[in-house]
């Protein structure tokens, strides 16, 4: 892969494959008119990690979505290496490009997730973010590919049934009408002895009587009496409609840079160049960057990690100096150590969730960060991408 040199080609242009590999770099002209303004109206020759940051605060504040197409396109090397990676590694047969389109995909997951407070490096955030999502992904998309409509209704959570037709786009009424549609399917086919089963069959015609029937007892409870009557035959296209719903949210589509942003709206993203309000933004990360507050946050942040470690045994931190600096497998650590497999996996999962602890404890006195769900996995992947940067200096300094 031809890496890209000007700032204008870092923000503004996409991979093309070709045969399952890179072929070039595609230039989006918009975006490409977006940065060069950018560039020409900034008094300063700021850095690639300083526009990333200017963007990420442009999609935090006011959701553009130019901000999102620039920082898609300042992340596909990232994005290619961690699918091409993972494609090498993977026992079943995934293409480079299926992996890398399943991770930008989800480029607003990683925004959303990506807090400034706790790293500058958008980079190295999304290297461990985009790898985790494949690996989310593909274990959800396994989960749909074996699973009948009727087994996938099944193992669904109600939160999952939401989000999914959420995601879907469907109003408020008609998702709460579906969802106890499908509480109604659970209580009278799910509850048999196929509870498990994967290759669960439709239902018999008698069964969607009882489910249609228990609809209708259910509805004016707790629908209220606008609620919409409905025949087995409805009520059975309706649970077609939710398990579509899942699947399709279950495997997320690729962002086209030129779909566009509405249904009635002909323009590109790329058409919607940001107005005078940016110049706010970019000053104030402008002074930002000048202070040292950043810089000493991110040194406290190394500190507290530091201080962990070294409370550790020896066995604990050897595990974590071979599995992020040596890159080797859980089971040659395993071999090396005269454990089980199991046992390292256990020690990973325990030692990161010790070191989260610590650092989740330290923000909330310090940085008066609260503690919530997004923030806790942003936390957790930052851990990731700091003991690998860690391990990497101490094996360069020692050798």
């Amino acid at each position: 892969m031809q890496p890209r040199q000007r700032l204008v080609d870092i923000f503004s242009t996409f991979v093309q494959f070709e045969a399952d590999d890179f072929k070039r770099w595609i230039v989006d002209a918009r975006l490409k008119r977006s940065m060069g303004s950018c560039l020409e109206t900034s008094d300063r020759g700021a850095s690639d990690q300083f526009w990333a940051l200017y963007w990420h605060k442009v999609w935090e504040t006011q959701q553009h979505p130019l901000a999102t197409a620039h920082i898609t396109a300042y992340l596909q090397e990232v994005c290619y290496w961690v699918a091409r990676k993972m494609s090498l590694n993977l026992t079943m047969r995934q293409s480079r490009a299926d992996l890398f389109q399943t991770a930008i995909a989800r480029i607003d997951t990683v925004l959303k997730r990506f807090n400034p407070q706790l790293s500058s490096n958008l980079k190295s955030y999304a290297e461990f973010a985009f790898g985790n999502i494949i690996k989310d992904t593909l274990r959800k998309n396994q989960e749909a590919d074996i699973c009948t409509d009727w087994a996938l209704l099944n193992k669904a959570s109600q939160k999952r049934v939401i989000d999914a037709l959420t995601h879907g786009g469907l109003e408020a009424r008609l998702i709460a009408t579906y969802v106890l549609a499908w509480k109604c399917f659970k209580e009278l086919y799910s509850g048999t002895e196929v509870r498990n089963t994967r290759k669960l069959v439709k239902p018999e015609p008698a069964t969607w009587q009882a489910i249609a029937q228990l609809y209708t007892t259910e509805r004016l409870s707790q629908l209220g009496p606008n609620s919409p009557a409905a025949s087995p035959e409805i009520v059975e296209q309706w649970l077609v409609t939710t398990a579509k719903a899942i699947r399709a949210f279950l495997y997320p589509s690729p962002m086209s840079m030129d779909q566009p942003l509405a249904a009635d709206d002909s323009a590109s993203l790329g058409d919607r160049l940001p107005g005078a309000g940016e110049d706010s933004l970019l000053t104030e990360l402008v002074i930002q960057e000048e202070t040292e507050q950043r810089r000493t946050q991110m040194q406290q942040i190394s500190d507290v990690l530091s201080g962990a470690i070294a409370q550790l045994d020896a066995d604990t931190q050897y595990l974590l100096a071979s599995y992020y600096s040596e890159n080797l497998t859980q089971q040659q650590i395993a071999q090396a150590l005269n454990i089980q497999q199991y046992t390292v996996s256990r020690r990973l999962s325990s030692t990161r969730k010790a070191l989260l602890k610590q650092l989740a404890q330290w923000s909330q006195t310090t940085l008066h960060i609260p503690m919530t769900p997004d923030v806790l996995s942003s936390m957790s992947t930052i851990i990731d991408e700091w003991l690998s940067a860690h391990y990497r200096t101490t094996e360069s300094s020692s050798g």
